[in-house]
């Protein structure tokens, strides 16, 4: 199996309602995020590539035009934790790349949210 990865960054707000009163997340906050895309696949391609990483770029144009320095309350309708952002960006990435096996999200260094519709 041949697998690439790359990693993408943006910032943003955001606000997690509904937990307990003093939850720091419950209060509007930033995060410097990063996002990991990996695409794996058993063939390569013509080029020996599963995918040119260039190919990758529509993506960080998505982050930046959407999502960069703008409060992810005001675009999603869904809780906008990092794993939901996950499976989010999972599934766009899966609409222009079939070999998408995994996203991961992280607003902190040591932290981070991962989606992928393949087993462990």
């Amino acid at each position: 199996m041949y697998t690439i990865r790359k990693k993408f960054s943006f910032s943003a707000a955001h606000q997690l309602h509904g937990l307990v009163e003093g939850h720091p997340c419950g209060r509007l906050h930033g995060h410097n995020y990063e996002v990991e895309v990996v695409l794996s696949d058993i063939n390569l391609n013509e080029h020996d590539f599963v995918l040119d990483y260039r190919e990758l770029d529509l993506f960080k144009q998505m982050l930046d035009t959407e999502l960069d320095h703008r409060n992810l309350n005001d675009i999603f309708n869904f809780h906008t934790t990092a794993e939901n952002l996950a499976k989010y960006f999972f599934d766009w990435c899966l609409k222009h790349w079939v070999d998408t096996w995994m996203v991961r999200v992280s607003e902190t260094p040591k932290t981070w949210a991962e989606y992928t519709e393949h087993g462990l």
